[in-house]
């Protein structure tokens, strides 16, 4: 992971303990490891749509073409896709890692944004 410290302080800073971010980087990161967890610690045995949800919101936020260079959209996308198939869950951190990076991307361009929470998302 190329920004890990800065990861760090974003979970450290605007992740809870429990529930959705009030912010979307915290958010974005939060998204990132529950699907990192989900897969490595549960083989996707749990896979709902809460997970649906929270790829959904990384692709919402990560398909940015302000911030991200084709190359990396493009594999943003592919990542993404991977890890919607849930059936065959990835258990490296590399693609998780690289999702990482994008968030804290994401945050230095936009700097901190307001999250709207979805009521729709247990997870």
């Amino acid at each position: 992971m190329k920004y890990f410290e800065d990861a760090k302080l974003i979970w450290k800073e605007f992740v809870p303990k429990n529930g959705q971010a009030n912010t979307v980087q915290g958010e974005l990161l939060r998204a990132v490891e529950k699907l990192r967890d989900e897969s490595q610690r549960n083989g996707n045995g749990n896979w709902d749509d809460g997970f649906e949800i929270l790829i959904r919101y990384l692709n919402d936020h990560l398909i940015d073409t302000k911030i991200y260079s084709k190359e990396i959209l493009d594999k943003t996308k592919k990542t993404l896709l991977r890890l919607k198939k849930y059936k065959d869950p990835y258990l490296e951190d590399d693609l998780f890692d690289e999702l990482g990076d994008r968030v804290v991307e994401y945050f230095k361009f936009h700097g901190s944004v307001e999250n709207k929470i979805n009521p729709k998302l247990q997870r």
